[in-house]
């Protein structure tokens, strides 16, 4: 995994393209961790996402041709391809990232050339960080930082989505993207993915920390499974739709709408939708909770989703199970739930500060003892969204 310092970057573009690295333009662009509000953002519902202090870093140059050449330090791998010729990669997925952006950038006239660009970062992999989206968004914003394109972070989230839908295939809502864009450091960002208003939520945690845990799971499953979601979710709007024709998407249908017109849904579709309904009322109370500076009903609602993701939605896994239930089981921590796509990946939990030494040795030894995977834990802090390195 790739640590950044700027020397080094440039130091690998230069050996790598045999070019001078004086003049690079270096962005940033952050992974993400969810504290609450999963699988709702594709609903046209609520969330609560913060940046990380985790990174895809891009430097690069222009080129004065349609050619983009990129190395990638983390597969130490290198791809080129000529902007009029933009082909999905089937041997080096990575690549369909930085492709689809382009392409539906030059599908809004964008005025690009060819570039020479390294990348690499320290986000783990398949963690349900948003690796993905920080890659894209570390794109959008190189391309549009080094050609003065002035694309609004609105247009540019919404391109890097459409990327990832119909030029990668996985179709994900905004929130990933967004929040790499435009998180702010010692905050949350509570997005309404409906209309994409959006709030940045002071994130007091004086005393407490925010914790992630990775339980080393590949998520084989998220992709498939996550459109599986998200399809039953339209067909139940389109069912319901008969007799609510207002409505758009599960967000826009009350509690109370729901459990009068359920039976028109089979059983499935039901634990579906009741877990959208509930989850986007548990991001109002959180935030609500945060204002009071009640981060114990904060944790409570983060347990709280955690079940509902587990029992309703079914997403979770015995993995993230098992490390949730370690957690829970330990003095100082007060929330833990299942964070991203699920099937895998990573839990994020609210410890005391003084507790996080205690919570990093059991849940290591407890959750390999039972499951025989190695785990990795890191606190992760708010931070900035997509920026340009001086």
């Amino acid at each position: 995994m790739y640590k950044f310092n700027l020397e080094n970057i440039k130091n690998t573009y230069q050996e790598f393209f045999k070019k001078n690295s004086q003049d690079l333009l270096t962005v940033s662009a952050p992974g993400r961790i969810n504290l609450i509000g999963e699988h709702t953002d594709y609903n046209g519902g609520f969330v609560l996402p913060i940046a990380i202090d985790r990174n895809i870093y891009m430097a690069g140059a222009k080129r004065n041709d349609r050619i983009i050449r990129v190395y990638s330090i983390d597969y130490d791998q290198n791809v080129q391809f000529n902007l009029d010729s933009i082909q999905f990669n089937k041997e080096k997925m990575w690549v369909n990232y930085i492709g689809g952006v382009l392409k539906y950038l030059l599908e809004i006239k964008a005025d690009i050339n060819g570039a020479d660009i390294v990348f690499g970062g320290d986000i783990p992999e398949g963690a349900g960080l948003s690796s993905s989206a920080a890659l894209e968004v570390a794109t959008v914003y190189f391309f549009n930082t080094l050609f003065d394109m002035q694309i609004s972070h609105i247009e540019m989230i919404k391109l890097c989505q459409k990327a990832e839908n119909k030029f990668v295939g996985v179709n994900c809502g905004i929130m990933d993207q967004f929040v790499s864009m435009l998180g702010k450091k010692g905050h949350a960002l509570f997005l309404d993915c409906k209309n994409l208003s959006y709030k940045n939520i002071p994130l007091k945690l004086e005393e407490f920390n925010v914790v992630v845990c990775n339980t080393n799971v590949k998520r084989e499953l998220a992709s498939s499974e996550y459109n599986k979601r998200r399809a039953t979710c339209e067909g139940a709007v389109s069912r319901l739709k008969g007799f609510l024709p207002q409505i758009e998407t599960l967000r826009d249908v009350s509690m109370e709408e729901f459990e009068k017109y359920k039976g028109l849904l089979d059983e499935i579709a039901q634990k579906r939708c009741k877990h959208v309904l509930y989850e986007n009322r548990r991001v109002l109370d959180a935030i609500s909770a945060l204002g009071r500076n009640d981060i114990l009903e904060f944790g409570r609602l983060m347990n709280e989703s955690h079940e509902s993701l587990k029992k309703d939605y079914e997403v979770s896994c015995l993995e993230l199970d098992t490390m949730v239930d370690i957690a829970r089981s330990i003095n100082g921590v007060i929330g833990a739930r299942m964070t991203g796509g699920g099937f895998g990946g990573c839990t994020v939990n609210i410890v005391k500060k003084d507790a996080v030494d205690e919570f990093s040795r059991v849940v290591s030894k407890e959750y390999q003892k039972k499951t025989g995977i190695k785990s990795q834990i890191y606190i992760c802090n708010p931070e900035n969204g997509a920026r340009k390195i001086s």
